[in-house]
């Protein structure tokens, strides 16, 4: 007989199905209500309402659109005092105003994802590949056209 799910016998389901969609941890809601984490994980797999997830989806989208709203009406709102202060000559304002319009143009690209400040790292730099890359052509020495196949196509990647 499967066994009965004990966050939907809770009695406070209600406050509990909330707090798991709005992405409260799992520890923290166990805690409180006094259920555990797995009973939690299984009731949000199996019975969370759908409704309630897409209505917290569409909550999260709406404020997406106002911030990117307000920040669209920022940019206005800084072009326009960059254009009346050069048309009055204040270019102190003006660069002024040319540094924040470059602050809210580089916000606008990290909230669209244009604009990412993860780090990057090029790994045809590193020690790590030239050993990689030496062992490879090394170990292709008995098949010498295997060997000119790779180099010519590891050639071709370090130069992209």
């Amino acid at each position: 007989m499967p066994r009965t799910c004990t966050v939907c016998k809770h009695e406070d389901r209600t406050t509990i199905d909330r707090a798991l969609v709005a992405g409260e941890p799992l520890r923290t809601i166990a805690d409180r209500f006094r259920v555990s984490k797995t009973a939690l994980v299984r009731h949000k797999d199996a019975h969370l309402p759908g409704l309630l997830v897409k209505a917290r989806e569409a909550e999260e989208a709406a404020r997406a659109d106002d911030l990117l709203s307000q920040v669209h009406d920022l940019q206005g709102r800084t072009l326009s005092i960059l254009h009346r202060s050069e048309n009055a000559g204040e270019l102190r304002v003006a660069l002024a105003a040319i540094r924040e319009a470059r602050g809210n143009l580089e916000l606008l690209a990290k909230l669209l994802g244009e604009l990412s400040d993860a780090p990057q790292v090029n790994v045809l730099v590193s020690a790590e590949w030239a050993m990689i890359r030496s062992t490879l052509i090394g170990a292709l020495d008995p098949y010498p056209e295997a060997r000119v196949a790779v180099s010519a196509a590891l050639l071709e990647l370090e130069a992209s």
